[in-house]
């Protein structure tokens, strides 16, 4: 435990950091296992529609610093990959 007042201080901040990160990474998460239940399931129409919310929530993630550029970047590609393969 910190003694200081200043680490003190750090440690709630960190605290709440924490959490806002844990909601945005279980949010995209979210969205990607819902795109892939869709995907399985044969629906293309609901695929598409929550591809689009998919990647709007990894483009968030990535913005707030939860994840970086290229993983992102990754994630949305293989997201499309299965897309279009489902569609072909």
């Amino acid at each position: 435990m910190p003694n200081i007042k200043s680490a003190k201080k750090r440690v709630k901040i960190i605290e709440k950091k924490t959490l806002r990160n844990n909601m945005i990474k279980s949010a995209y998460k979210t969205a990607i296992k819902s795109f892939e239940q869709a995907i399985e399931s044969g629906n293309i129409d609901e695929a598409k529609t929550l591809f689009s919310i998919a990647t709007k929530k990894i483009d968030q993630a990535c913005t707030k610093g939860v994840l970086v550029k290229n993983t992102a970047a990754r994630k949305k590609s293989s997201l499309s990959k299965k897309l279009n393969a489902a569609m072909a």
